[in-house]
């Protein structure tokens, strides 16, 4: 893919194509089991206990499970909030409110995601979140992320900045994908925290 109309740099594509290898090849019972575990450790945050308001993702193929954790997150009194794919990489929100309040949805030439079938509460929902769970394929020492590629999370990032919000950013990954060093370019921030199934890791100097 392309980014907001940048072709990604080699390092990154070459990354992302070895990541997305190893996930792939992922039996689907270790899948499942991971999904378990990573919402275990996540729930052990802080800043998830005190969160009123989560913005986070369903997980899709092999990513990291995230269902667990959404219906954890509820159960505690925690507004989620999941993202629906506009036309133009951006993000739209709608509230989740259980397994019930999604919808199967399959964007031109990607995979089918599962999205917020209630009222949509517009690109800047986002901003009112104490915490933002985001996807990935790495994380390095220094906090940054690698994402796909698509640009969706960059811009989410752009606006909460814009806005003066400063949620804490949590990327969820698999143990194997905390790495030495992902290539970065000027507009991608660090996050605060990466949770695998093992544990979590935070970042200083964010």
């Amino acid at each position: 893919m392309e980014h907001d109309g940048r072709v990604d740099e080699p390092g990154k594509r070459t990354l992302r194509r070895d990541l997305l290898a190893v996930r792939n090849s992922l039996p689907d019972d270790d899948v499942r089991a991971s999904g378990r575990a990573l919402a275990a450790r996540a729930l052990e945050l802080p800043e998830l206990a005190g969160a009123r308001t989560v913005a986070a993702y369903v997980s899709v193929g092999a990513e990291p499970g995230t269902v667990a954790l959404l219906d954890a997150l509820r159960a505690r009194g925690a507004r989620v909030l999941l993202p629906v794919l506009l036309p133009d990489n951006d993000l739209d929100w709608g509230e989740y409110t259980g397994p019930g309040s999604l919808t199967e949805v399959r964007h031109s030439g990607r995979m089918a995601l599962f999205e917020p079938s209630g009222a949509r509460l517009g690109p800047d929902a986002v901003t009112g979140a104490d915490v933002v769970l985001l996807p990935g394929l790495a994380v390095d020492a220094r906090g940054m992320r690698l994402g796909r590629g698509g640009g969706s999370y960059d811009r989410v990032l752009a606006r909460l900045e814009r806005a003066g919000a400063h949620p804490r950013l949590v990327v969820l990954l698999y143990d194997g994908e905390v790495v030495a060093r992902v290539p970065d370019e000027e507009h991608d921030r660090p996050v605060h925290a990466v949770v695998t199934p093992s544990g979590v890791r935070r970042f200083t100097g964010c």
